[in-house]
């Protein structure tokens, strides 16, 4: 199936890709800013439609008028096409009175028109507070602005209060699965219980734990362990690696490489014969870590969807630590003469049924850069 994702160049269109990437066997038709002029094109050839474009921060005529804006845009597209289903990203703040929940309103009302014009189904998803990697501080989430807070050492005003928060990934399956010929017309996606204060105390403890001597810290569930993905991505790549601090002595060298605060995860070391590269993978939420213990190599990164590589020189005789931020493909190669021996640990055992490790080059071939 080709699904084409409206405001794929924004943090939930981001997270959206990731997920069809590594889950499915669908192809993603991604459409930003420099291809909304390709819209009608785009869409006749898409088999399904994920509306996550939309206008967040602007003033209040243009919070409706945007957002509404680019219903029609699509709702033009659609009208060539036949039986094409439509997902749109919508709001929980819909009916509370504002000028965004009022332009998301209006934006749900037009496609699903055009929808039903075309013999097309319409799923309305409703999405509470969205936080994740990547997110923009002052615009995608308060969360974003927290993370963007703690690591530059400032501590923000707080007024405390009850909030549910959906990680992306989560909502980014939400509206995979509203593409299911089964699935109801409106979709509320559960979300999480918490409160603004009890997100800020927890990054707060993530950055005093982690960053000055590299130990995970405890995460309760698996809404911290995103959490803490979330506060990682932020660090990427500028406070990295990581310091360690081996100690010596007349019998030799130890090296406290990982120091866990809650879940034990799983540890293996192996080595690598000169030449040869490991990895070439990446994660949706596992949290891995790479030291090595002996020899040279070079550990290379890719945010999914860019094209940047960042690369880590490292070397056993100054052990530090580089933790793979999720949806960033990365790889090790050994650049040395010797064998390489590497240590690597993940926060959750191998599951075979659920392996959350997705096959992905960090250096794309031509033939991938133009898809």
């Amino acid at each position: 199936m080709r699904i084409l994702v409206t405001g794929a160049d924004g943090f939930l269109g981001w997270h959206l890709r990731c997920r069809i990437h590594a889950t499915t066997e669908h192809t993603s038709v991604a459409v930003g800013r420099a291809d909304w002029h390709r819209l009608s094109e785009l869409v006749a050839d898409a088999d399904a439609v994920i509306h996550v474009a939309g206008v967040n921060r602007a003033e209040d005529e243009e919070l409706v008028a945007g957002n509404v804006g680019l219903a029609r845009d699509l709702a033009d597209a659609l009208a060539s096409t036949s039986g094409v289903p439509v997902v749109f990203a919508n709001s929980i703040q819909v009916g509370n009175g504002t000028a965004y929940a009022a332009g998301k309103a209006g934006a749900a009302e037009v496609l699903r028109a055009a929808a039903t014009s075309t013999g097309g189904r319409f799923v309305d998803v409703l999405l509470p507070n969205l936080f994740g990697e990547h997110g923009r501080p002052g615009y995608n989430s308060f969360v974003a602005t927290f993370v963007d807070r703690v690591v530059s050492g400032d501590t923000p005003e707080i007024t405390d209060r009850p909030i549910e928060l959906l990680h992306a990934q989560g909502a980014a399956q939400a509206l995979l699965d509203a593409l299911a010929p089964d699935s109801p017309a409106t979709v509320r996606p559960y979300a999480h219980p918490t409160s603004v204060q009890t997100v800020w105390d927890a990054l707060e403890r993530f950055h005093t734990t982690y960053v000055p001597s590299a130990d995970v810290p405890a995460m309760a569930d698996d809404f911290e362990r995103d959490l803490f993905n979330t506060y990682r991505a932020a660090l990427f790549p500028a406070h990295y690696p990581l310091a360690l601090a081996p100690r010596s002595d007349e019998r030799g060298r130890l090296v406290e490489t990982v120091r866990t605060h809650g879940r034990g995860g799983q540890t293996f070391v192996s080595t690598t014969v000169p030449g040869v590269t490991r990895g070439i993978h990446y994660h949706l939420h596992k949290i891995e870590r790479f030291v090595v213990l002996d020899g040279e190599a070079v550990i290379r990164l890719r945010r999914m969807f860019h094209d940047d590589v960042v690369e880590l020189p490292v070397t056993g005789k100054d052990p530090v630590v580089v933790d793979m931020p999720t949806m960033w493909s990365h790889d090790i190669t050994n650049v040395g003469d010797g064998v390489l021996t590497t240590l690597f640990w993940t926060d959750s055992l191998f599951d075979p049924e659920a392996p959350d490790t997705i096959h992905e080059p960090v250096v794309r071939s031509a033939a991938q850069e133009t898809s």
